[in-house]
């Protein structure tokens, strides 16, 4: 029978960690770089080994030393423990044993569950004999691999598998995807730990804190959920280093696959102008959007403060007119209840499909009430209409020709089915398509 089950990795900075986790999940998942703590959140991704589907956790790395942000890996590492059947815990076979390693697995020997020891860099013959020193770990045989080369690493899967649990055959239902996305120091962060309930993802007021787009899955009213909190997206121009260039291309893939998006924008600070550019990839990608307005307790208001907000953003994101805006404080968790409830919605807006007798009478009656204006003695007119998709609601106009149809029309039409049905949160895509001749 298969095993499967959940991988984390494990081990003081710079000694492998998301190589190693990357090659296991045969693809760069984790930013990889040459320095410490680069890796500073959880991450997550799936793997397959000979028929067996494993679930991994890429982790930052613990040193006794303090360093910046040690407290919070040291918890991020701590509930990646907790949540997997395996520990991988990899050191480095270049450097040697150090103090960190030997504090690491105090720590696994508390843990009470099967650890798999990793030496990492031993690419040649010459440093094979050095890995005999780290059995006074004490946490079983050392197992020479090489992240970069990608050698041992079927035998750190083949030790890891033996250690999962028989797969019963139950799928898990994954639940929607939702990206938490905005410039840094927003509060998305801050946003997925209230409404995880749960310090789920590092919070600091220092700008670009999370650099990788990091999956929590969780449950609310019983319906399975995966949140990911992504890092902020600067504008290209801005990129600098090849750590942030990563970054923006993971919170770009998480944007991509994910079902909603929860756009963040900073009551206090307002909207800038980088606002647009981050919001534009939600919208350029088809999909789902709630604008999240955060710290707005923050905020000294009268009866107006949040129509003249509300105006506002109507005003700078045009684009995202259909995308409903909540005003919300994660820090005292105002209004944050009503998250996930307005996600279940927008998601089902997403995925209406209308009948295809209502639609075309729906459109019919318009053309009627109000005919495409005439170009050059020509008028755009529609014979039939259909829905081709759904994520977002995609619709095909068989028409005369397609080049009549003024994008001034093109949006009458796509409010006049707003109007008509509920597709609020979730964009529209219209397509014009010259009818066939018989």
């Amino acid at each position: 029978m298969s095993k499967t089950g959940m991988i984390a990795i494990v081990g003081r900075p710079n000694v492998g960690k998301s190589t190693i986790f990357n090659r296991m999940a045969g693809t760069r998942v984790s930013i990889v770089e040459d320095y410490p703590g680069v890796t500073r959140d959880r991450i997550y991704a799936s793997g397959e080994w000979l028929g067996n589907k494993f679930r991994m956790i890429d982790t930052g790395g613990i040193q006794l030393e303090n360093q910046p942000y040690q407290e919070e890996i040291r918890a991020q590492v701590q509930i990646a423990m907790e949540e997997a059947n395996v520990i991988l815990f990899l050191v480095n076979g270049k450097t040697g044993m150090t103090d960190d390693d030997k504090y690491i697995a105090g720590i696994l020997q508390r843990q009470k569950k099967p650890v798999v020891l990793g030496v990492n860099f031993v690419d040649d013959e010459s440093r094979m004999a050095g890995i005999y020193e780290f059995y006074a770990l004490g946490v079983g045989d050392p197992i020479p691999c090489s992240g970069v080369h990608g050698i041992g690493i079927g035998d750190l899967l083949d030790a890891c598998i033996a250690e999962l649990p028989e797969d019963t055959g139950k799928q898990d239902d994954p639940g929607i995807r939702i990206s938490v996305i905005g410039e840094p120091n927003v509060g998305k962060s801050s946003i997925v730990n209230a409404v995880l309930n749960e310090d789920r993802a590092i919070v600091s007021n220092e700008q670009g804190t999370t650099r990788d787009a990091v999956d929590t899955r969780f449950r609310f009213d019983g319906r399975p959920y995966v949140i990911v909190d992504t890092a902020g997206i600067r504008k290209r121009g801005r990129v600098y280093e090849s750590v942030e260039k990563y970054s923006v291309m993971r919170a770009m893939k998480a944007i991509d696959e994910c079902d909603v998006a929860l756009f963040v924008l900073d009551g206090e600070l307002g909207i800038r102008e980088q606002d647009k550019h981050v919001a534009g990839y939600a919208s350029e990608a088809g999909k789902p959007v709630i604008i999240v307005v955060n710290k707005w307790d923050a905020i000294e208001k009268d009866e107006h403060t949040m129509n003249e907000f509300t105006d506002k953003v109507r005003k700078e994101f045009v684009y995202l007119a259909y995308a409903p805006i909540l005003f919300v404080s994660a820090k005292t968790r105002q209004r944050i209840n009503t998250l996930i409830p307005e996600v279940d919605r927008i998601y089902e807006n997403s995925r209406r499909r209308i009948p295809t007798n209502v639609l075309n009478e729906v459109i019919s009656d318009t053309q009627v009430t109000t005919p495409a204006p005439a170009r050059n003695g020509k008028r755009f007119r529609i014979y039939y209409t259909t829905q081709v998709s759904i994520q977002p609601p995609t619709f095909v106009f068989s028409c005369n020709e397609p080049k009549l149809m003024h994008f001034t029309y093109q949006r009458f039409l796509e409010n006049q089915l707003r109007q008509s049905f509920d597709f609020e949160g979730t964009p529209i895509r219209i397509i014009a398509r010259k009818k066939v001749s018989e």
